[in-house]
């Protein structure tokens, strides 16, 4: 019985292992990716009318670009999974499509809070009024120099950051790049920052008069 008992508990202990395995290989990996800009023109509308979910109202997208993969379809991506909250610090915010794809997620029921810069949202094409107007939290700096970070995390898990601007000329035109990590210590320390600033400009905490 001794040497029976033995291999059956080596048997065992193999299956047990090999079970162990397969569920690690399943488990998905931590993301990490970059994107480089300029994006090549590629037609997003469809991505964003699907992210809208089941009973849209659909119309034929009469846009001239070609539809497909790129750099700027990858960043809508990887901000429409958010699924619980979305924290945005940018500097510059004037991207028709990144704000409709803020917008789809508050909609959702995705809590966002963004923080700018207050002259930057003064700029032409600021898509950070529309965003008050949807009924996003946003605010802004009071100070002399600029609130220039560009970030985003998504459900705490998820960092995205880089030099980019979230503008269509930065996006078209200009080298950028994006990093996009899911590392719990990156992730603290960016929502850590994002929480120091969001109640530094706090409007109680505003001063108007000397």
């Amino acid at each position: 019985r001794g040497p029976w008992a033995g291999l059956a508990a080596a048997v065992a202990a193999a299956l047990a292992l090999a079970l162990a395995v397969s569920v690690w290989r399943r488990r998905p990996r931590p993301v990490r990716e970059v994107l480089f800009f300029p994006s090549q023109p590629v037609c997003t509308e469809a991505l964003l009318v699907e992210a809208v979910g089941p009973g849209a109202v659909t119309r034929p997208c009469r846009c001239p670009l070609a539809r497909g993969d790129c750099s700027l379809s990858r960043l809508l991506r990887r901000l429409l999974s958010a699924r619980r909250s979305l924290e945005l610090c940018l500097f510059a915010f004037s991207s028709p499509q990144l704000a409709w794809a803020v917008q789809l997620l508050h909609r959702r029921g995705v809590r966002v809070r963004v923080v700018t810069d207050a002259q930057s949202m003064e700029m032409r094409g600021s898509q950070i009024g529309l965003l008050r107007h949807a009924g996003i939290q946003v605010r802004h700096d009071q100070e002399s120099g600029y609130m220039h970070h560009k970030f985003a995390i998504v459900d705490r898990r998820m960092l995205i950051t880089g030099s980019l601007n979230w503008t269509t000329q930065a996006i078209q035109n200009n080298r950028e790049n994006v990093m996009v990590v899911e590392d719990y210590e990156y992730v603290k320390a960016f929502l850590d920052e994002f929480e120091r600033i969001w109640e530094d400009y706090n409007p109680r905490n505003y001063s108007f008069f000397p």
